[in-house]
Parts: C-alpha cells; structure tokens; sequence
C-alpha cells in the first residue's frame, strides 16, 4: 500500500481505554469516542458487547486480536480510506499494554494514518499508585513465561535494576510465580500483589514472599482474579562503599569532562548504572 498523503479526507483510528473493572470508569471523552466511531476493533466481541449495552452504544463490531491483527490493519486502513471513523478496544484498560493493537498503530502510523489516543484506566498506573511502593521509577515487564526456569531467569536480571518492578499475572500462575520469586530473592523483597482492582472485591495484600504465600493457604479467595504484582528490590551490600569510590572517581573525572560524559566513563569503571552516578555528580556540583 501506498503512504497515505496527509491531505486525504480520511477517518481516524481512536485508541480508546476502557474501564479495567468498574464500568462507571468509562470517560465522557470514550464514551463520546464510542458513539461516534462507525466501526469497533475489539479483542473480544462479545465482551465489548457487554460495555457498549450498558451505555447504549450501537456500532458495528469486528474481532483484533493477536492472530489476525496483521490482517486487520489493511482492513482499518480501507475503513479509514473512505472516511470511516475506527475505535480499538481491548477487553480492559488501555489498549496495547500487554494487548494486541501494536501491529495495526505501526503500520497506520508508517502510512501517515491519524492515530489518536483517548486516555483512561490503566491496570498498572492504578495499582501502582496505590501500592506504597516507590514511584519514580519503575519497569513493566508484562506477563512472565510459562516455564518456571525462565520466569526465575527474568526475575534474576531484575536485581540490576533500579525502581518497582510490575508484570501481570493470572489466577492459574500466581502462586507458582510468588514461590520463585522467594526462590530468587528469598525473603528479601518487598511484595505487593493488586488484584480486582475496582471491583467488588478489591484486595492489595503487601509483605514478603513467604507472607503472602501464607495468605494463600488461609484463603484461597486471595488466588482469585488477575493480577498486578509489583516488587521493590534494593541491594544494600557495600553502598556506603560503592558511593565513596564513586564520588572519589567522579571527582577526578569531573576536573576534565562533562557530568555526561564523567557518568559514562565512571559507570564503565565501577559497574554501576550510569543515571545513578550522574544523580551524583549533580549533587557534587550543586
């Protein structure tokens, strides 16, 4: 196909969240977005169905998921092509963020398509703001392998790494990933697991591996649903040290080059990450 010239009367593609659970989250702006849109892609139909039944939203539905997104890009780009306006949904919350849609914005955006995104609930955001877990930085790491080698092979390269870590996790999984990550950190991480979030049932449980595995065994209800797990992690052997070695190299460093390129240099020589030491030696300079 050919790229699609700016000046063309054409539809959009609207990225619309839907709520992750309480139905009552859905914006005006979505709602709006919904009744308009002459077409919905969604990951399921028949549960789209549902949410657009309980606003009386009436619009023509067709299927995007993961094995025919390829597919349906070129068909919204023909949608698109004779003015129709398409909104893409996934089961709940954001589209994309660990759901299909990926395929379809990539190749409208490559064709200079208009993709506009109509913000709303996120699983991630929602559970991570209300987890009392550090916010300012953090990874998302989506859902885990299958096998239990490779899910402790992923978690082990999460020890490197600075901020709360999240990825998603179901009902059938969740225990057997709680146990390797007490087989990876031992105790020595800070969980918080989020499940229901908006629902009913909303539930946050907050403690070490072996705490909330106990609370697995004294309720089986705590298995129940999907999950957002986050975890803080913070190796403390030697700081003291590692930063007094770093502050003498920097000090050094700094005489002859930029805070840039003084980070990079003393993150080659120390092994540690190259934004902490620029944090720093900003507070060197300060």
């Amino acid at each position: 196909m050919l790229p699609h010239s700016s000046t063309d009367v054409s539809g959009t593609l609207y990225i619309v969240a839907t709520p992750i659970g309480n139905l009552d989250d859905l914006s005006k702006r979505a709602k709006d977005t919904l009744e308009k849109a002459s077409f919905i892609a969604a990951e399921d139909t028949r549960h789209t169905k549902k949410l657009l039944n309980y606003f009386n939203i009436e619009a023509r539905l067709f299927s995007l998921h993961d094995h025919n997104e390829k597919d349906r890009a070129q068909y919204i780009a023909k949608l698109l092509d004779d003015g129709e306006d398409v909104a893409l949904v996934s089961d709940a919350g954001t589209p994309l963020i660990s759901d299909p849609g990926y395929h379809v914005v990539s190749y409208l955006r490559d064709l200079g398509y208009q993709v506009s995104p109509v913000p709303g609930p996120s699983a991630i955001i929602t559970a991570l703001c209300a987890s009392g877990l550090p916010t300012d930085k953090f990874f998302f790491q989506g859902f885990l392998p299958a096998k239990s080698k490779s899910r402790k092979e992923v978690m082990a390269s999460w020890k490197q790494q600075a901020g709360t870590t999240v990825f998603y996790e179901s009902t059938h999984r969740i225990k057997d990933s709680i146990s390797d990550l007490m087989d990876v950190f031992e105790d020595d991480v800070e969980i918080v697991l989020a499940r229901e979030l908006t629902k009913t049932f909303e539930t946050f449980l907050k403690g070490k591996p072996s705490y909330i595995l106990q609370r697995f065994e004294e309720d089986s209800n705590q298995v129940r649903g999907e999950f957002v797990v986050m975890l803080d992690y913070r190796e403390e052997t030697d700081a003291d040290d590692n930063d007094q070695e770093a502050k003498r190299i920097l000090e050094i460093l700094l005489q002859d080059l930029s805070l840039k390129q003084a980070s990079q240099l003393a993150a080659k020589i120390t092994g540690l990450k190259k934004n902490y030491l620029y944090q720093i030696a900003l507070q060197m300079q300060s």
